[in-house]
């Protein structure tokens, strides 16, 4: 299932793309009361983009301009949305997502074919380990994607090993779709049970949310665990709420192939300038044939490297690499990206805490890891789980957190090297 733009030749597609953005162009100026206003306070005549490269003549769009106008945003009336996702903000706050009827279908596609680069095909079964509800767009975008390819679902959810198992063993799927560390909890479990997981149906895993491999394409510390126990192949896909669509690599493991028809991609300098081809900077997005809520020159904040040459796959379409880093202090927790302003704002919630220290960390299957020091009014042992449901509740994530008295954690806030308060601390390598 590759759509004839993917194999055209690379004039071709930026010829196709250079009219699907004029498209884009029009619609924002017709519907966006937030591009409206952009495009009248910057004099920009949007009539004058003809070409890619044209787009430098419009400013960016942040996460930040998203949280404070998000109404601003939406290009159509509320009847017409049909389903609400959100994504965190830099703020705290989450920004809505309204998607319509039409946006649906488009995130249907956008997964079948991303499926396709992986190799599933009509008739596989494919086990879901990713939550549907709590407003998240991936697990909906999944579920539509493999309906839409012809694919059987098992919508198992996140976590519970044994259930995840139960399922394996009983509706033999060939692909599964979870966070890649997950996997080794049930290898683990597979292991205490006498389970032959390398006898057991699945051939290979879309993997979520966290690195599958290293700049050269090498395997990740994490992936290397999973695949010298478990011989599958592990398929790593990019994507965000705002992006509503996804990178997944095909079986050449070289990057997250771009759909044309669906996506604009920019790599740009801390000046907002593109960067020199081969050199890394923040993914920027311009989404196509998106009806509620499309996004022009969107800084997604993860710094990444686009790849031109030609994929043995046979498509001709650029392909995103792994994720080098984060722009500033952007966390990727167990598939969920979280910002400090969040969990500050999430533990203010609790009076009980009287100061607390957020220290992420990368744990030795290189992935982020985060440990909130708290300090509290009064030990309750119910309390320490309530932060955790809290944070379950509004970001998805459950981070470790520890109590420790107020005089330690004084120590690490009110240090005479700084002229602030220290809450966050980044330890990552």
């Amino acid at each position: 299932m590759i759509p004839d733009i993917e194999t055209a030749a690379p004039s071709e597609i930026k010829h196709f793309q250079e009219q699907k953005m004029q498209e884009t162009l029009q619609y924002l100026s017709k519907n966006s009361p937030y591009y409206k206003k952009l495009f009248a306070n910057g004099n920009i005549d949007i009539y004058s983009i003809q070409a890619l490269e044209d787009l430098q003549n419009v400013p960016t769009t942040t996460k930040t301009d998203l949280q404070q106008h998000n109404d601003a945003f939406f290009c159509v009336s509320r009847d017409k949305i049909i389903d609400y996702a959100t994504t965190s903000g830099t703020l705290g706050d989450p920004v809505t997502f309204g998607l319509t009827d039409s946006d649906l279908d488009r995130l249907a596609y956008n997964e079948a074919i991303s499926f396709s680069c992986a190799g599933i095909q009509k008739g596989d079964i494919v086990q879901l380990m990713t939550t549907l509800d709590r407003r998240f767009m991936a697990g909906l975008a999944y579920f539509l994607g493999l309906r839409k390819l012809g694919a059987g679902v098992i919508r198992v959810g996140a976590g519970i090993p044994e259930l995840q198992w139960d399922s394996i063993l009983k509706y033999r799927p060939k692909y599964l779709i979870t966070v890649p560390s997950f996997l080794l909890k049930l290898i683990e479990f597979a292991e205490n049970n006498q389970i032959d997981f390398n006898a057991s149906s699945v051939e290979g895993v879309i993997c979520i949310g966290e690195p599958l491999r290293n700049q050269d394409f090498s395997q990740s510390i994490l992936a290397k665990k999973i695949t010298d126990k478990w011989h599958v192949k592990l398929f790593s896909t990019y994507a965000s709420t705002e992006m509503s669509t996804a990178f997944t690599e095909c079986e050449f493991f070289h990057g997250g192939h771009q759909h044309p028809e669906l996506i604009i991609t920019e790599v740009l300098d801390e000046n907002d300038i593109p960067v020199q081809e081969g050199e890394s900077g923040e993914l920027t997005i311009t989404t196509l044939g998106v009806e509620g809520m499309p996004l022009l020159r969107f800084k997604t904040g993860d710094i990444v490297k686009l790849h031109h040459e030609v994929c043995g796959c046979g498509r001709n379409t650029t392909r995103v690499g792994p994720v080098l880093g984060r722009k500033q202090q952007m966390i990727k927790y167990k598939g969920t990206t979280l910002y400090p302003p969040a969990m500050h704002d999430l533990l203010s919630y609790f009076e009980g805490v009287e100061n607390h220290v957020i220290e992420i960390s990368t744990n030795d299957l290189g992935t982020d890891e985060i440990l909130i020091k708290i300090a509290v009014k009064n030990e309750d042992k119910g309390f320490l789980e309530s932060i955790k449901d809290h944070f379950r509740a509004k970001l998805r994530v459950t981070p470790k957190v520890e109590l420790v008295s107020s005089e330690e954690l004084n120590k690490i806030i009110f240090t005479p090297m700084s002229r602030k308060p220290i809450t966050f601390i980044d330890k990552r390598t």
